[in-house]
């Protein structure tokens, strides 16, 4: 999408007479009154004195919202949005830019961080936000900060550490949907040798009824455990050395993907409207085998090791390393045409393992500052995705879908949600058998490895200026393999989803080697103790893809076929104004991003229906504005707001193609805003009353590129609340909380895989949740 002047001198102005804005304030040890200290640049530093866009949330804010999982924390942060569809599939969407592609073969747009190591990979990044010090969202291209992966942003999660002395907090939950909730922690030490154990349990029935007689659990069932163990070991203020392990599981029901075009039973509403009525989706318990379960869901385990040492060997200079090993292995079984057919029956069983090391130097002088370091990321992973169906029942719906069907007068689905396709088989053998089961399946596979050095040097000539130069020297090893089982149909004599080609048992490999620099620009003046202004430019990357899989030559034999799809650049250029003045802190910031061979996912021509390859679109836009406030308006009392504005897409030269020209970004809304207020008051008799209103809106959002009506949701508005009593000085505090409080209808995807046979599905976004919730607390 091109951006005309006129419109890019209006939002100036704009920009200009808005309320200035900045990041909420953090957990008390991280704060001194609107005083917000973070470690966006590798130091500790007030958030007012980062020359980037910043939004940071101590583990108390996100307590208060009464926020549980990352994709309701992004409500509260402006230019963020993560679609988790399951903890399988999170998308994350950073100033409208999304990283949430499943091939082992495609890197991620956006670093999650935890601890200080890259989690990126989509199949095992999903992370229970229990027992958190901190969430930082740093926002465009931090290639210097973040790594590889930073093209448009990071978001860095950090536990919270080990601590000196006794002290401990349990807390029970109950609410709507049988909802449950066990978490806690224990914290034990002395000044040179700490303990923590943290653990959430999380259980909930699901919200969509199945009315399917074949599946156990409801649509969306949650039963998930995170347990994380720490140690501190501070033999001298000096070194501190670090050990966390982390272990997540998620045992959760199926994905409600929920067809528009089929009804689940008479007098279904049809279209996008289904997806806020039972289900009926059927699975396929004969495909077990082939698809590893006969029940739809989500089994998934993620492993976690993280050693983190740092020493200060000289007055201003320090070396810190920072290492991590993390392991994923999921299975989920999915009905992709979201009816009782077992016509679209498929798995994802994807795993992986990464490993990383970095060491860093930091210097901090009086006028000078500065840090040098070098990165070694390697991951492996795979992701093998069954499909399974009943052969006559699939013809019949695919010829029915896409041109005549197989037998006239049957259809696939009929309009009280039986399905009469499954006769076919039966009529086209003359009896001779009721039905004929096939499977089939493919792999992409990929081993990433990547090597860097780094730098950032900060300079002030004088106490109000401060310059910044960085850059980040890549080198990079990409392999990618490829095998797919795709044996003859009984009934047709050919792979039964068209273009699945058969790579003989044979997995077909291919690598390529890149290079890469990626600076960074900022300059920060201080026009006094409260007031920055600052300025920044930055180069961003998204991997070039060693795009691998099978294709048909003139003499008719399936072989490999590689393509190098081109890295994805962005130059973001970024200007704003920060503000910590007593009560007030606030924060805005105008951007505008140029990026060239912009990565998109695409039907694969040459492959099956329903995959999916990444192509370069080629040149797209961003600008953007997004403000901040934060308002401690008395001492129990604060008021918080935060906006953002983007005019974004694919800029409309049609070089691409035309359907793409002038597309709006996936999952990108045009504007997004929260408000609400915190109130904390106490009384004289150690009892105190809290509670947190707030509201949130986001604009229309499109679910694909190319954009659809039809795929997409409109403007939603959410209101939340969570408020309490503790007692005994806060040994003990009950409280309540509300999410979606008028039981919005809203969806959170469509498309998805049916939507590549001509039959989208919808999944709907949360119903009212609504429960209580009671914690004790003990010790220091």
């Amino acid at each position: 999408m091109t951006v005309t002047k006129p419109l890019f001198r209006s939002i100036l102005l704009a920009s200009a007479m808005a309320i200035p804005a900045q990041a909420m304030a953090q957990d008390n040890d991280e704060q001194s009154g609107n005083t917000i200290i973070v470690t966006a640049q590798k130091v500790e530093q007030r958030a007012l004195d980062v020359p980037i866009t910043i939004s940071a949330l101590g583990g108390e804010n996100i307590e208060e919202l009464g926020v549980t999982d990352l994709d309701e924390l992004s409500n509260y942060v402006p230019g963020l949005l993560i679609q988790e569809q399951s903890a399988n599939n999170p998308g994350v969407v950073i100033r409208g830019i999304t990283s949430d592609s499943g091939s082992s073969q495609q890197g991620p747009r956006v670093t999650l961080y935890y601890n200080g190591v890259d989690i990126s990979r989509s199949r095992g990044s999903y992370q229970a936000i229990y027992d958190l010090e901190r969430v930082e969202v740093i926002k465009g291209p931090q290639a210097t900060l973040f790594g590889t992966a930073s093209a448009v942003g990071a978001i860095s999660l950090v536990s919270a550490r080990p601590r000196e002395g006794f002290s401990g907090e349990l807390t029970g939950g109950y609410g709507n949907f049988e909802q449950t909730l066990l978490a806690g922690h224990l914290n034990a030490g002395s000044d040179v040798l700490a303990g923590r154990v943290a653990f959430e349990y999380r259980t909930r029935d699901g919200y969509v009824e199945n009315l399917s007689a074949n599946q156990e659990e409801e649509l969306y069932a949650q039963d998930q455990l995170g347990v994380r163990a720490s140690l501190r070991y501070t033999p001298s203020g000096d070194f501190t050395l670090d050990l966390i392990g982390t272990y997540d599981q998620q045992r959760n029901g199926g994905t409600p993907f929920t067809s528009g075009t089929f009804p689940a039973f008479a007098g279904a509403p049809g279209g996008p409207a289904n997806a806020f009525e039972d289900a009926n989706l059927g699975g396929f318990p004969e495909g077990a085998a082939a698809l590893g379960d006969d029940q739809l869901g989500l089994n998934r385990e993620v492993y976690d090791l993280n050693l983190t040492a740092e020493y200060q060997f000289a007055d201003d200079w320090t070396f810190t390393t920072v290492n991590g090993y993390r392991e994923f292995d999921s299975a989920e079984v999915f009905d992709a045409d979201g009816t009782a057919a077992p016509f679209l029956e498929f798995a994802e069983i994807a795993d992986g393992w990464q490993v990383s090391h970095e060491g860093r130097f930091t210097y901090s002088g009086t006028n000078v500052r500065a840090s040098a370091g070098w990165n070694i990321f390697i991951e492996e992973g795979a992701q093998n995705v069954p499909f399974a169906t009943e052969e006559g029942l699939f013809l019949q719906c695919l010829t029915s879908i896409f041109g005549a069907p197989l037998i006239p007068g049957i259809p696939c689905v009929a309009a009280d949600g039986s399905v009469p396709a499954t006769a076919v088989t039966s009529l086209a053998t003359s009896g001779a058998a009721t039905a004929i089961p096939y499977a089939a399946r493919f792999e992409n596979q990929g081993r990433n490895e990547a090597y860097s050095v780094f730098a950032d040097v900060t300079w002030l000539p004088t106490d109000n200026l401060e310059l910044t130069a960085g850059v980040r020297f890549i080198d990079e090893y990409r392999r990618s393999g490829f095998i797919s089982v795709s044996p003859d149909s009984v009934l047709s004599g050919a792979p039964l989803i068209p273009g699945f080609l058969d790579t003989n048992l044979q997995t077909y490999r291919d690598d390529a080697s890149f290079t890469a620099a990626l600076p960074r620009f900022n300059a920060l003046y201080r026009i006094s103790d409260d007031v920055n202004v600052f300025a920044t430019v930055s180069k961003g990357r998204r991997s070039p893809v060693v795009n691998l899989g099978a294709t048909v030559d003139g003499a008719g034999n399936v072989v490999p076929d590689p393509q190098i799809v081109s890295e994805e650049t962005v130059w973001n250029y970024e200007g704003g104004v920060k503000l910590a003045s007593g009560p007030v802190s606030a924060s805005l910031g105008v951007y505008y991003q140029v990026y060239e061979n912009f990565q998109v996912s695409v039907q694969d021509p040459d492959g099956p229906v329903g995959t999916f390859i990444t192509q370069s679109a080629g040149s797209a836009s961003n600008l953007g504005v997004e403000g901040e406030v934060s308002i401690e308006a008395t001492d129990w009392l604060r008021l918080f707001g935060n906006f953002g504005y983007i005019d974004g897409g694919i800029d409309e030269d049609g070089a691409f193609s035309p359907a793409f020209s002038g597309a709006r970004f996936r999952l990108q809304p045009e504007f997004q805003a929260s408000a609400g207020f915190t109130l904390d008051y106490e009384f004289d008799n150690g009892m105190r009353f809290f509670a947190t209103p707030s509201v949130t809106h986001r604009s229309r959002i499109f679910f694909e590129v190319p954009n659809s009506d039809l795929i997409s949701q409109e403007g939603v508005t959410l209101v939340n609340a969570r408020a309490g009593l503790s007692f005994a000085d806060e040994r003990y505090e009950i409280a309540g909380f509300i999410r979606n409080a008028f039981n919005e209808d809203y969806l959170l995807d469509a498309g998805n895989t049916g939507g590549a046979f001509g039959i989208p599905t919808f999944i709907p976004a949360e119903p009212r949740f609504y429960g209580i919730q009671v914690t004790a607390r003990f010790g220091d």
